[in-house]
């Protein structure tokens, strides 16, 4: 009996997102309020947190491994002293995660103490990392955000707001940036705005967060988005946006809208619940099928679902059943159970599936394996035929900029045709949505977005190799 052990990948074969920040400035509750803003944003990144405070003069710093909920206890948060905090979750890849690479990063610089966390990746950055080093400069941790932080103490600008511009304009990547000093809060969009990033008001103060849904939870009013290549300075009193990068334009992450985000935020003026739903809705009308119930793949499944079964008439039904309350390890069984990994968080409901015809809607298939294996629960649990209906198009290239995927050989869609995945997968039919139907549920035009997982089309030039995270696997452990 093996103790301990991760859950397998089969059991998990999406996408993982990059990271969540969140921020605060200048308000007495500010380490419970980046506490909170972490813990609606759990879903962005369940590796590790941190959150960093100031009172003016000193920076107090509580970071861990493992989920928001256990990191912090009430004592950690009373122990954050000061008006002005930040904070990060982060997701990192299989075998990489450490303490040393947990955000936000605090230093101490000829210019005052410094903190940092960004979500995304800054494809760059080994090669900023190498020039820093020949250079002198020493690094604690792998981390890109730790590249960034030299940048900003090797600039000779006159301000903290030039030599950050200073720094951000020498990154190429994804990113959206906190930087806190004594004085100042930052938050940045790279000039692509590929990450997220949103203002928002709280008692007559200022917060930053990845997602709308963190200001629900703290009471804050959402305020707009911080727009791609912005910079904005919140300082006592006020708050200053300059744009410091050129050539900026937008291509925003369209896998949010499917998958990352939570259903409830709002990135870019549209709800990422109704996106979904309508997602389905044009699925529905792309791909009918005969079929008697509808059954999302939960939780990203549940509102496509709802709008394939609107749009066909078909009813919508919770023919899989989800485990919410799975740990970081689990207890291995002495005798192979099948399908055990995804039987761990999914089962199916006999009585509604037995006899039907079933479609299964799922946000994206990306090995296939996790497809395969529900597909075989629900045939296993009498289901008289399986269609499965993707709210995405096929997922055929890897993610450089701050998502965690697979090499591009290793996705399905990638190495066979529309057929022969239906085949792979055991499925009667499959369809996906196109990208036309995507971006007629998303609302906005494509040129906005980036969709290079689906597309290859990739906004920020890629150096050398295309393997995903590139300074992910040079540099383990740096994705923000």
């Amino acid at each position: 009996m093996n103790h301990g052990q991760r859950i397998p990948s089969e059991g998990d074969d999406h996408f993982h997102d990059e990271c969540g920040v969140f921020g605060v400035f200048d308000h007495p509750e500010a380490a419970n309020l980046t506490y909170l803003g972490l813990y609606a944003q759990q879903h962005r990144g369940q590796e590790s947190a941190g959150i960093v405070s100031t009172d003016g003069h000193n920076f107090t710093t509580h970071r861990g491994m493992g989920l928001v909920a256990d990191i912090f206890r009430k004592s950690d948060i009373k122990k954050l002293a000061g008006q002005r905090a930040i904070g990060h979750v982060r997701y990192s890849t299989s075998g990489d995660s450490g303490i040393r690479n947990c955000q936000p990063f605090a230093y101490e610089y000829a210019h005052g103490g410094i903190a940092m966390c960004h979500n995304g990746n800054i494809v760059n950055a080994p090669e900023l990392r190498r020039e820093l080093e020949k250079k002198g400069s020493i690094f604690q941790s792998t981390s890109d955000t730790e590249v960034l932080i030299h940048l900003v103490a090797r600039s000779q600008a006159g301000t903290m707001k030039a030599r950050v511009a200073e720094a951000v304009n020498q990154l190429a990547g994804a990113f959206s940036l906190l930087v806190l000093v004594e004085k100042r809060l930052i938050g940045i969009r790279d000039r692509n705005g590929i990450r997220p990033l949103v203002l928002g008001e709280l008692d007559g103060t200022y917060v930053l967060a990845s997602e709308t849904c963190a200001f629900d939870l703290v009471g804050a009013r959402y305020v707009r988005d911080i727009e791609p290549g912005e910079m904005v300075i919140i300082e006592e009193g006020s708050i200053e946006s300059i744009f410091p990068f050129e050539n900026t334009a937008p291509k925003f992450c369209v896998f949010e809208y499917v998958y990352f985000a939570r259903p409830d935020s709002t990135l870019e003026g549209v709800n990422v619940y109704q996106a979904r739903y309508q997602i389905g809705v044009e699925l529905a009308r792309e791909s009918h099928v005969e079929a008697d119930i509808v059954v999302p793949v939960p939780d990203s499944g549940v509102p496509p679902a709802m709008g394939f079964a609107e749009a066909s008439g078909i009813p919508f039904q919770m023919g899989l059943i989800r485990n919410h309350y799975i740990g970081r390890t689990f207890i291995e069984p002495q005798q192979s159970i099948r399908n055990f990994g995804v039987k761990l968080k999914l089962n199916a409901n006999r009585n509604l599936i037995e006899g039907k015809r079933v479609v299964l809607v799922d946000d994206s298939i990306v090995r296939g394996t996790t497809s395969r294996k529900i597909v075989e629960m629900v045939r296993a649990a009498g289901a008289a035929e399986v269609h499965m209906r993707i709210s995405s198009p096929p997922t055929k290239h890897s993610c450089y900029y701050g998502v965690d995927t697979p090499d591009a050989e290793e996705l399905m869609a990638n190495r066979m045709t529309l057929e022969e995945m239906r085949k792979a997968i055991h499925a009667d039919s499959l369809a996906f949505v196109s990208f036309e139907g995507m971006y007629r549920a998303v609302g906005k035009p494509r040129d906005m977005h980036c969709d290079a997982c689906f597309s290859g089309n990739y906004p920020v030039p890629i150096e050398g190799p295309r393997s995903p995270q590139l300074s992910l696997l040079r540099f383990r452990g740096s994705k923000g």
